[in-house]
Protein backbone atom coordinates (compact mmCIF):
# COMPACT_ATOMS: atom_id res chain seq x y z
CA UNK A 1 0.00 0.00 0.00
CA UNK A 2 2.36 2.50 0.90
CA UNK A 3 4.51 1.86 -2.43
CA UNK A 4 1.20 2.32 -4.13
CA UNK A 5 0.62 5.45 -2.62
CA UNK A 6 4.18 7.02 -3.18
CA UNK A 7 3.68 6.42 -6.65
CA UNK A 8 0.35 7.76 -6.40
CA UNK A 9 1.63 10.96 -4.48
CA UNK A 10 4.58 11.55 -7.17
CA UNK A 11 1.58 11.98 -9.93
CA UNK A 12 0.57 14.93 -7.86
CA UNK A 13 4.00 16.18 -7.22
CA UNK A 14 4.45 15.77 -11.26
CA UNK A 15 0.87 17.45 -12.35
CA UNK A 16 1.59 20.38 -9.83
CA UNK A 17 4.60 21.01 -10.74
CA UNK A 18 3.20 21.52 -14.41
CA UNK A 19 0.17 24.01 -12.62
CA UNK A 20 3.36 26.03 -11.50
CA UNK A 21 4.66 26.53 -14.33
CA UNK A 22 1.71 27.24 -16.29
CA UNK A 23 0.69 29.66 -13.70
CA UNK A 24 3.68 31.59 -14.01
CA UNK A 25 3.22 31.26 -17.66
CA UNK A 26 -0.46 32.84 -17.37
CA UNK A 27 0.50 35.60 -15.01
CA UNK A 28 3.61 36.72 -17.56
CA UNK A 29 0.48 37.35 -20.20
CA UNK A 30 -1.46 39.01 -17.58
CA UNK A 31 1.39 41.22 -16.85
CA UNK A 32 1.58 42.31 -20.06
CA UNK A 33 -2.37 42.91 -20.57
CA UNK A 34 -1.84 45.15 -17.22
CA UNK A 35 0.96 47.27 -18.57
CA UNK A 36 -1.37 47.97 -21.78
CA UNK A 37 -4.35 48.38 -19.36
CA UNK A 38 -2.19 51.01 -17.61
CA UNK A 39 -1.16 52.83 -20.46
CA UNK A 40 -4.84 53.34 -21.78
CA UNK A 41 -6.30 53.68 -18.24
CA UNK A 42 -8.44 50.93 -18.47
CA UNK A 43 -10.51 49.24 -15.70
CA UNK A 44 -8.90 46.06 -14.51
CA UNK A 45 -11.79 44.45 -13.14
CA UNK A 46 -13.96 42.69 -15.23
CA UNK A 47 -16.08 40.66 -14.09
CA UNK A 48 -18.33 39.68 -17.43
CA UNK A 49 -15.10 38.46 -18.87
CA UNK A 50 -14.39 36.29 -16.05
CA UNK A 51 -18.04 34.71 -16.24
CA UNK A 52 -16.75 33.81 -19.64
CA UNK A 53 -13.82 32.01 -19.10
CA UNK A 54 -15.70 29.74 -16.23
CA UNK A 55 -18.62 29.58 -18.65
CA UNK A 56 -15.88 28.26 -21.89
CA UNK A 57 -13.89 26.25 -19.18
CA UNK A 58 -17.41 24.02 -17.96
CA UNK A 59 -18.23 23.54 -21.83
CA UNK A 60 -14.38 21.94 -22.31
CA UNK A 61 -14.99 19.82 -18.67
CA UNK A 62 -15.14 16.46 -19.11
CA UNK A 63 -13.49 15.76 -15.99
CA UNK A 64 -14.18 15.52 -11.91
CA UNK A 65 -14.36 18.95 -11.23
CA UNK A 66 -17.68 20.49 -11.15
CA UNK A 67 -19.05 23.89 -12.37
CA UNK A 68 -18.61 25.00 -8.53
CA UNK A 69 -15.17 23.97 -7.96
CA UNK A 70 -13.81 25.24 -11.15
CA UNK A 71 -15.31 28.82 -10.26
CA UNK A 72 -13.77 28.28 -6.87
CA UNK A 73 -10.43 27.47 -8.34
CA UNK A 74 -10.21 29.99 -11.20
CA UNK A 75 -11.79 33.22 -8.39
CA UNK A 76 -8.73 32.89 -6.96
CA UNK A 77 -6.44 32.71 -10.26
CA UNK A 78 -8.76 35.62 -11.28
CA UNK A 79 -7.79 38.13 -7.95
CA UNK A 80 -3.71 36.75 -8.04
CA UNK A 81 -3.64 38.09 -11.47
CA UNK A 82 -5.59 41.23 -10.86
CA UNK A 83 -2.35 42.30 -8.47
CA UNK A 84 0.00 41.28 -11.61
CA UNK A 85 -2.10 43.89 -13.90
CA UNK A 86 -2.69 46.97 -11.76
CA UNK A 87 -3.56 46.84 -8.06
CA UNK A 88 -6.56 49.14 -7.46
CA UNK A 89 -7.72 50.77 -4.43
CA UNK A 90 -10.42 49.34 -2.89
CA UNK A 91 -12.96 51.34 0.27
CA UNK A 92 -14.93 49.26 2.38
CA UNK A 93 -17.25 49.49 5.59
CA UNK A 94 -14.12 48.68 7.83
CA UNK A 95 -12.24 48.40 10.36
CA UNK A 96 -10.02 45.13 9.08
CA UNK A 97 -11.26 42.25 9.67
CA UNK A 98 -15.05 43.12 9.10
CA UNK A 99 -17.22 40.39 6.51
CA UNK A 100 -16.92 43.41 4.02
CA UNK A 101 -12.99 43.25 3.64
CA UNK A 102 -13.57 39.76 3.13
CA UNK A 103 -15.30 39.68 0.54
CA UNK A 104 -13.51 42.53 -1.32
CA UNK A 105 -10.19 40.77 -0.48
CA UNK A 106 -12.07 37.66 -2.47
CA UNK A 107 -12.21 39.75 -5.21
CA UNK A 108 -9.66 42.29 -5.43
CA UNK A 109 -6.46 39.96 -4.39
CA UNK A 110 -4.26 40.34 -1.32
CA UNK A 111 -2.12 43.11 -2.50
CA UNK A 112 -4.77 45.90 -3.90
CA UNK A 113 -4.67 48.82 -1.21
CA UNK A 114 -8.06 48.70 1.19
CA UNK A 115 -9.11 51.29 2.97
CA UNK A 116 -11.30 50.61 5.84
CA UNK A 117 -14.05 53.37 5.87
CA UNK A 118 -16.35 53.18 9.64
CA UNK A 119 -19.44 53.83 7.73
CA UNK A 120 -21.75 53.02 4.76
CA UNK A 121 -22.32 56.85 3.78
CA UNK A 122 -18.07 57.18 3.80
CA UNK A 123 -18.04 54.45 0.92
CA UNK A 124 -20.49 55.73 -0.80
CA UNK A 125 -18.64 59.08 -0.75
CA UNK A 126 -15.56 57.82 -1.57
CA UNK A 127 -16.22 55.99 -4.67
CA UNK A 128 -18.18 59.14 -5.51
CA UNK A 129 -15.30 61.71 -5.34
CA UNK A 130 -12.65 58.84 -6.78
CA UNK A 131 -10.86 58.55 -4.17
CA UNK A 132 -10.98 55.18 -4.01
CA UNK A 133 -11.84 53.24 -7.65
CA UNK A 134 -13.94 50.53 -6.06
CA UNK A 135 -15.93 50.39 -2.92
CA UNK A 136 -17.79 47.55 -1.21
CA UNK A 137 -20.69 47.65 0.52
CA UNK A 138 -23.35 45.06 2.29
CA UNK A 139 -26.42 45.27 0.09
CA UNK A 140 -28.99 42.11 2.22
CA UNK A 141 -28.75 39.04 3.94
CA UNK A 142 -31.02 36.58 3.06
CA UNK A 143 -32.59 36.58 6.88
CA UNK A 144 -32.55 40.10 7.65
CA UNK A 145 -33.54 41.29 4.18
CA UNK A 146 -31.94 44.80 2.86
CA UNK A 147 -29.30 47.07 4.19
CA UNK A 148 -31.32 50.24 4.25
CA UNK A 149 -28.36 52.69 4.59
CA UNK A 150 -26.62 50.84 1.40
CA UNK A 151 -30.01 51.04 -0.71
CA UNK A 152 -30.27 55.00 0.70
CA UNK A 153 -27.37 55.98 -0.86
CA UNK A 154 -27.99 55.04 -4.23
CA UNK A 155 -30.31 57.10 -3.97
CA UNK A 156 -28.48 60.42 -3.20
CA UNK A 157 -25.09 59.38 -5.18
CA UNK A 158 -24.38 59.06 -8.68
CA UNK A 159 -22.14 55.66 -8.50
CA UNK A 160 -22.72 52.19 -10.72
CA UNK A 161 -22.60 48.82 -9.42
CA UNK A 162 -19.82 46.72 -11.00
CA UNK A 163 -20.68 43.26 -9.21
CA UNK A 164 -22.11 41.33 -6.81
CA UNK A 165 -20.67 38.86 -4.36
CA UNK A 166 -22.82 36.47 -2.16
CA UNK A 167 -20.76 35.26 1.27
CA UNK A 168 -21.37 32.79 3.77
CA UNK A 169 -21.73 34.04 7.28
CA UNK A 170 -20.08 32.70 10.03
CA UNK A 171 -20.15 34.03 13.58
CA UNK A 172 -17.80 33.27 16.31
CA UNK A 173 -17.78 33.86 19.97
CA UNK A 174 -14.49 35.13 21.58
CA UNK A 175 -13.30 36.97 24.82
CA UNK A 176 -10.66 36.84 27.36
CA UNK A 177 -12.73 35.14 29.82
CA UNK A 178 -12.23 31.47 30.81
CA UNK A 179 -15.70 31.25 32.18
CA UNK A 180 -18.94 32.35 30.29
CA UNK A 181 -19.80 32.98 33.50
CA UNK A 182 -17.32 36.28 33.87
CA UNK A 183 -18.68 37.77 31.21
CA UNK A 184 -20.72 40.91 31.48
CA UNK A 185 -20.79 42.36 28.23
CA UNK A 186 -21.26 41.17 24.49
CA UNK A 187 -20.49 43.45 22.00
CA UNK A 188 -20.89 42.82 18.26
CA UNK A 189 -22.67 44.78 15.57
CA UNK A 190 -26.71 44.89 15.97
CA UNK A 191 -27.57 42.27 12.57
CA UNK A 192 -24.90 39.85 14.09
CA UNK A 193 -27.21 40.04 17.06
CA UNK A 194 -30.09 39.35 15.93
CA UNK A 195 -28.87 36.28 13.44
CA UNK A 196 -27.26 34.32 17.10
CA UNK A 197 -30.60 34.83 19.10
CA UNK A 198 -30.13 31.16 19.42
CA UNK A 199 -26.60 31.12 21.17
CA UNK A 200 -27.23 34.07 23.21
CA UNK A 201 -30.95 33.05 24.66
CA UNK A 202 -29.37 29.74 25.17
CA UNK A 203 -25.97 30.36 27.12
CA UNK A 204 -27.27 34.15 28.51
CA UNK A 205 -30.92 33.68 28.74
CA UNK A 206 -30.97 33.83 32.28
CA UNK A 207 -28.05 36.06 33.36
CA UNK A 208 -27.33 40.12 33.27
CA UNK A 209 -25.18 40.41 30.56
CA UNK A 210 -25.60 43.64 28.72
CA UNK A 211 -25.79 43.14 24.75
CA UNK A 212 -23.92 46.57 23.49
CA UNK A 213 -24.19 47.32 19.64
CA UNK A 214 -21.29 48.88 17.76
CA UNK A 215 -20.32 49.60 13.83
CA UNK A 216 -18.90 46.65 13.38
CA UNK A 217 -18.41 42.87 14.33
CA UNK A 218 -14.42 43.98 13.86
CA UNK A 219 -14.96 46.17 16.18
CA UNK A 220 -16.24 44.15 18.77
CA UNK A 221 -13.19 42.08 18.77
CA UNK A 222 -11.53 44.98 19.40
CA UNK A 223 -13.41 45.75 22.53
CA UNK A 224 -13.46 42.21 23.65
CA UNK A 225 -9.35 42.21 24.25
CA UNK A 226 -9.89 45.99 25.85
CA UNK A 227 -12.57 45.47 28.15
CA UNK A 228 -12.56 43.32 30.66
CA UNK A 229 -15.09 41.06 31.24
CA UNK A 230 -16.05 41.18 27.71
CA UNK A 231 -16.86 38.87 24.93
CA UNK A 232 -17.42 39.63 20.66
CA UNK A 233 -19.73 37.94 18.76
CA UNK A 234 -17.39 38.73 15.02
CA UNK A 235 -15.77 37.05 12.28
CA UNK A 236 -12.72 34.25 12.36
CA UNK A 237 -10.89 37.00 10.63
CA UNK A 238 -11.89 39.35 13.00
CA UNK A 239 -11.11 37.72 16.01
CA UNK A 240 -7.46 36.74 14.58
CA UNK A 241 -6.70 39.86 13.48
CA UNK A 242 -7.29 40.99 17.40
CA UNK A 243 -5.58 37.90 18.66
CA UNK A 244 -8.83 37.27 20.61
CA UNK A 245 -9.34 33.45 21.58
CA UNK A 246 -12.15 31.94 19.89
CA UNK A 247 -14.61 29.95 22.86
CA UNK A 248 -17.22 28.43 20.08
CA UNK A 249 -17.54 28.93 15.95
CA UNK A 250 -20.22 28.70 14.06
CA UNK A 251 -22.70 30.06 16.47
CA UNK A 252 -25.62 31.49 14.13
CA UNK A 253 -28.78 30.46 13.95
CA UNK A 254 -28.72 29.01 10.86
CA UNK A 255 -25.74 27.26 8.68
CA UNK A 256 -27.60 28.89 5.67
CA UNK A 257 -26.51 32.43 6.42
CA UNK A 258 -26.03 34.79 3.77
CA UNK A 259 -24.94 37.90 2.62
CA UNK A 260 -25.10 40.31 -0.84
CA UNK A 261 -22.45 42.41 -1.08
CA UNK A 262 -21.91 45.46 -4.53
CA UNK A 263 -18.89 46.27 -5.69
CA UNK A 264 -19.58 49.96 -7.05
CA UNK A 265 -17.73 52.31 -8.83
CA UNK A 266 -17.85 56.11 -10.07
CA UNK A 267 -18.29 54.95 -13.87
CA UNK A 268 -18.76 51.87 -14.66
CA UNK A 269 -20.71 49.50 -17.75
CA UNK A 270 -20.09 45.91 -17.94
CA UNK A 271 -20.68 44.39 -21.23
CA UNK A 272 -23.37 41.62 -21.33
CA UNK A 273 -22.30 38.43 -19.80
CA UNK A 274 -25.44 36.43 -21.19
CA UNK A 275 -26.44 35.74 -17.64
CA UNK A 276 -27.15 39.04 -16.12
CA UNK A 277 -29.16 41.10 -13.51
CA UNK A 278 -30.23 44.98 -13.55
CA UNK A 279 -30.48 47.17 -11.11
CA UNK A 280 -32.81 50.77 -11.20
CA UNK A 281 -34.20 53.17 -9.03
CA UNK A 282 -37.75 54.04 -9.68
CA UNK A 283 -39.94 57.32 -8.77
CA UNK A 284 -43.15 57.51 -9.68
CA UNK A 285 -45.85 60.34 -9.77
CA UNK A 286 -48.32 59.97 -6.81
CA UNK A 287 -51.46 59.21 -9.01
CA UNK A 288 -53.59 55.99 -9.24
CA UNK A 289 -52.52 53.19 -10.41
CA UNK A 290 -49.02 54.42 -11.79
CA UNK A 291 -47.19 51.58 -9.76
CA UNK A 292 -49.72 48.77 -11.53
CA UNK A 293 -48.90 50.60 -15.22
CA UNK A 294 -45.34 50.28 -15.08
CA UNK A 295 -45.35 47.05 -13.34
CA UNK A 296 -47.64 45.61 -16.33
CA UNK A 297 -45.00 46.92 -18.92
CA UNK A 298 -42.60 44.69 -17.35
CA UNK A 299 -44.82 41.72 -17.58
CA UNK A 300 -45.66 42.62 -20.74
CA UNK A 301 -42.66 42.68 -22.25
CA UNK A 302 -41.40 39.47 -20.43
CA UNK A 303 -39.09 41.24 -17.91
CA UNK A 304 -38.77 39.08 -14.54
CA UNK A 305 -38.40 41.25 -11.56
CA UNK A 306 -36.69 39.72 -8.80
CA UNK A 307 -36.69 42.10 -6.22
CA UNK A 308 -38.58 45.18 -5.20
CA UNK A 309 -37.76 47.29 -2.00
CA UNK A 310 -39.93 50.28 -0.88
CA UNK A 311 -37.91 53.22 0.65
CA UNK A 312 -38.99 56.59 2.53
CA UNK A 313 -38.51 59.60 0.65
CA UNK A 314 -37.15 61.19 3.58
CA UNK A 315 -37.49 64.49 2.31
CA UNK A 316 -40.65 64.86 2.06
CA UNK A 317 -43.49 64.75 5.15
CA UNK A 318 -46.59 63.55 3.32
CA UNK A 319 -44.65 59.65 3.63
CA UNK A 320 -44.06 59.04 -0.09
CA UNK A 321 -41.52 56.42 -1.23
CA UNK A 322 -39.08 55.54 -4.01
CA UNK A 323 -38.29 51.61 -4.99
CA UNK A 324 -35.47 49.88 -5.29
CA UNK A 325 -35.78 47.18 -8.39
CA UNK A 326 -33.56 44.05 -9.44
CA UNK A 327 -34.46 42.99 -12.83
CA UNK A 328 -33.31 39.72 -14.97
CA UNK A 329 -31.08 40.58 -17.93
CA UNK A 330 -28.85 43.76 -19.56
CA UNK A 331 -30.05 46.96 -20.24
CA UNK A 332 -28.60 46.65 -23.35
CA UNK A 333 -31.52 43.73 -23.73
CA UNK A 334 -34.10 44.85 -26.40
CA UNK A 335 -37.16 44.40 -24.41
CA UNK A 336 -35.41 45.79 -20.71
CA UNK A 337 -34.46 48.70 -23.16
CA UNK A 338 -38.02 49.58 -24.51
CA UNK A 339 -39.67 49.69 -20.53
CA UNK A 340 -36.89 51.41 -19.35
CA UNK A 341 -36.42 54.46 -22.33
CA UNK A 342 -40.55 54.88 -22.04
CA UNK A 343 -40.22 55.56 -18.02
CA UNK A 344 -36.96 57.55 -18.57
CA UNK A 345 -37.55 60.28 -16.44
CA UNK A 346 -38.51 58.16 -13.53
CA UNK A 347 -36.09 55.70 -13.56
CA UNK A 348 -32.45 55.71 -12.73
CA UNK A 349 -29.91 53.09 -13.64
CA UNK A 350 -27.73 51.75 -11.28
CA UNK A 351 -25.86 49.21 -13.19
CA UNK A 352 -26.33 45.60 -15.25
CA UNK A 353 -23.73 43.38 -13.89
CA UNK A 354 -23.65 39.06 -13.70
CA UNK A 355 -25.83 37.66 -11.71
CA UNK A 356 -24.65 35.15 -9.41
CA UNK A 357 -28.75 35.07 -7.21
Amino acid sequence: MEKALDQLREQIDSVDNQLLALLNQRMSVVQKVGELKKSNNAIIYRPEREKSIIDRLEGLNDGLLTRGMIEAVFLEIFAASRNFELPERVGYLGPPGSFTHQAAEGRFGVTSEYIPLSNIQSVFESVDTERVRFGVIPIENNRQGFVGESVDMFYDLDVKIVAEIVLPIHHTFASRCDQLSDIKYIYSKDVAFKQCRKFLREYFGNTDVEIVPVDSTSKAAQMAMEVDNSAAICSDVAAKINNAPILFHNIEDTSDNQTRFLIISKNFTNKKSGADKTTVILKLPDVVGSLATFLQDFRDHGINLIKIENRPERTDTNFKAWFYLDLDGHIEDEHIAKVLDKHGDKIKWLGSYVKLI
